[in-house]
């Protein structure tokens, strides 16, 4: 993500993943995306290396899941 700012707000995160807006603050609020709150109003801001240490992580988990529910082509095998 060259020329990224280091702090990216949470409409930025979303436009990045292709999701809402929404979605990206549920994750926040659950854990699975590393966020702070800043400034007296407390908006929410992602640090971009966070961001991309979670793209890995959903990488990786993609990667395990692949691995132990293989793919059966059901007109294949029939």
């Amino acid at each position: 993500m060259a020329g990224t700012p280091r702090f990216l707000t949470l409409t930025d995160v979303a436009e990045v993943l292709n999701t809402s807006g929404a979605q990206v603050y549920a994750m926040v609020r659950r854990g699975e995306l590393a966020a702070i709150k800043i400034g007296g109003r407390g908006q929410w801001r992602v640090e971009a290396s966070k961001l991309e240490e979670y793209i890995a992580q959903q990488y990786k988990a993609a990667e395990e899941y692949v691995e132990t529910h293989p793919f059966v082509d059901t007109e294949l095998s029939e």
